[in-house]
């Protein structure tokens, strides 16, 4: 059975290898590079609110605690742009390993890594799980 050219069937391609799938109709990865983005817009808010915590209850803000904090909060947005990057997710880790750092500061600002943390491990889980699904051909659009 032959089949136009750019489309497959999921009985796989002409040497019977293995099963091939249509493109998705819509780009799946532009809404996780959007989440990705969204969250760490979101996380450089709470780092920057986290500035009267850590001027209040942590003893004030010194010079060291104060660059830091605007400093990750500035990363954090201008990685906001570099979603589309292959190096992103690596980039995104390392801006939670730098915010879990931040125990030396206050132990709030560590708790926030913490927590951010989990959001970023549950936003890698996604990515593999849509990365499975496109290759399996499970998005709508990839299959007649």
């Amino acid at each position: 059975m032959s089949t136009p050219e750019g489309s497959s069937t999921p009985e796989g391609d002409a040497e019977g290898g293995t099963p091939r799938f249509r493109p998705p109709v819509n780009d799946p990865w532009k809404g996780f590079r959007g989440v990705c983005a969204g969250t760490l817009i979101l996380e450089a808010i709470v780092v920057l609110l986290a500035l009267p915590v850590v001027a209040t209850v942590g003893g004030g803000i010194t010079w060291l605690s104060g660059v830091y904090l605007v400093g990750l909060a500035l990363l954090m947005i201008l990685g906001g742009g570099v979603q589309g990057r292959p190096w992103a997710m690596g980039y995104n880790f390392a801006l939670q390993a730098a915010l879990i750092a931040g125990f030396a500061v206050h132990p709030a600002i560590g708790a926030v890594g913490l927590l951010f943390g989990a959001v970023w491990a549950y936003l890698l889980y996604l990515k593999r799980d849509l990365t499975e699904r496109i290759e399996q051909g499970l998005l709508p659009g990839q299959r007649d």
